[in-house]
């Protein structure tokens, strides 16, 4: 995904961009006792990361994940252990 940084930066009517690896887990317990989240130290199966990007309408998102699918999909899906999550939606505040 470092690689395909520069070339998702450029596409158009993008907003923000933030590739995030999960690193911390939370219980009701933690939370309940205002507990801050325990580092994860051992991984298990596999990493989670999250690609969030937002754009300005939904038509630059559509183009930019064809961008991608046609660039650097085969990459990416040699990483990928189950089919991803995918989370769509507008920003509410």
């Amino acid at each position: 995904m470092f690689e395909a940084k520069s070339f998702l930066e450029k596409q158009e009517g993008l907003f923000s961009l933030h590739l995030i690896k999960r690193g911390y887990h939370i219980d009701m317990e933690q939370i309940k006792e205002r507990i801050p989240p325990l580092k994860i130290t051992c991984i298990v199966k596999s990493v989670k990361y999250m690609l969030y990007w937002e754009f300005d309408k939904k038509e630059s998102y559509g183009a930019a994940q064809k961008n991608l699918y046609d660039s650097y999909w085969k990459l990416i899906e040699k990483c990928l252990i189950v089919p991803r999550d995918k989370y769509l939606g507008e920003n509410l505040f």
